[in-house]
């Protein structure tokens, strides 16, 4: 019978998806968000967030509180502290309260092997929605974030850096420590360059250019970057290294990146860069048509490097280029 009760509870509830809802609807959103069960609980939350029911916010807090006790049991895998703190943080709710006490949650659930921490995404989602909250100074917000750049979760210090991010100047120096820290994983740093490039790209262009020297999976996720700010300073980090001839420009894998991230510039002066290794039949040649290859979708580009290795004559160069571009476009 209480499986039974559920089915129809969620099968009414999914009833109430892409429509405006009447007083009735609401009353069964308000009802399902009091429910004990964690996955009703959740779908009414995410209705109570599409569909702007600012009304709902204390039944949301009331909710979400619940479910801090017996936790594990109450909510397993977090489906409704999820979706109670994403419904709150798009309604509006302010109160730092709330979403300080998902901050420093973890929720230690059984899988295959030991026990796993299933609050990763409640603590990030917390995270983003103390940005929000009135009555925390920045400094003191900066504190409170700091400590998820050392979660054990990696996809949690990624969303702290993006919270930290939102704070402005004050943020740079902590990310740039992060960024300095050993042992960071790539994904993560990746996205402590992209950060550090958006709050302040002139000042961070040198910075995060220190990284290319490495070679590795870092330089890698610096390199890429460094491309998507589409600036000459950029440009000219990854042509004064190609052209050092130091270890990280021989290295033919990181070279292939260290072009690609040349033409995902998409600057004319990289065009001009790559095409002149093709025009002299250089041995990188071939990693510079991929590189242009790759970037093709940037009008005028297909057509000088068609044009390029077309007037070269060279089978070896015409057989890469047909490789690296759609048959319908050579």
């Amino acid at each position: 019978m209480a499986h039974r009760a559920f089915d129809e509870q969620m099968e009414a509830l999914e009833a109430l998806t892409g429509r405006p809802p009447d007083p009735a609807a609401i009353a069964l959103i308000k009802k399902s968000i009091a429910n004990r069960n964690n996955f009703l609980v959740a779908k009414a939350a995410r209705l109570a967030e599409d569909n702007q029911l600012l009304d709902l916010v204390p039944d949301l807090i009331a909710a979400f509180d619940r479910f801090f006790t017996n936790a594990e049991k109450s909510d397993p895998q977090c489906w409704a502290k999820n979706a109670l703190t994403r419904a709150l943080a798009r309604l509006e709710c302010r109160d730092k309260d709330v979403f300080l006490r998902g901050l420093h949650h973890h929720q230690m659930e059984p899988v295959w092997g030991g026990r796993s921490d299933s609050a990763g995404t409640l603590r990030a989602n917390c995270a983003h929605a103390l940005v929000a909250c009135e009555g925390i100074a920045n400094q003191d917000l900066l504190l409170l974030l700091v400590d998820l750049l050392v979660d054990a979760d990696k996809s949690v210090r990624a969303e702290a850096v993006r919270a930290i991010a939102q704070i402005g100047e004050l943020a740079i120096p902590v990310l740039r420590l992060r960024t300095l820290i050993p042992g960071e994983d790539p994904e993560v740093l990746s996205t402590c360059f992209r950060t550090l490039l958006e709050i302040d790209t002139a000042a961070s262009i040198p910075f995060v250019a220190r990284f290319l020297e490495q070679a590795d999976d870092t330089a890698a996720e610096a390199a890429f970057a460094l491309a998507e700010t589409h600036r000459p300073e950029a440009l000219q980090a990854f042509t004064h290294l190609h052209r050092s001839g130091g270890p990280a420009a021989s290295d033919p894998w990181f070279t292939a990146i260290l072009l690609t991230a040349v033409a995902l510039t998409r600057l004319p002066a990289a065009v001009d860069y790559l095409i002149a290794l093709i025009e002299q039949e250089d041995g990188q040649a071939p990693v510079a048509i991929e590189a242009l290859a790759k970037a093709s979708s940037v009008p005028g580009i297909r057509e000088r490097l068609i044009r390029t290795v077309d007037e070269i004559g060279s089978p070896r160069l015409s057989k890469v280029l047909h490789d690296h571009l759609p048959a319908n476009a050579v």
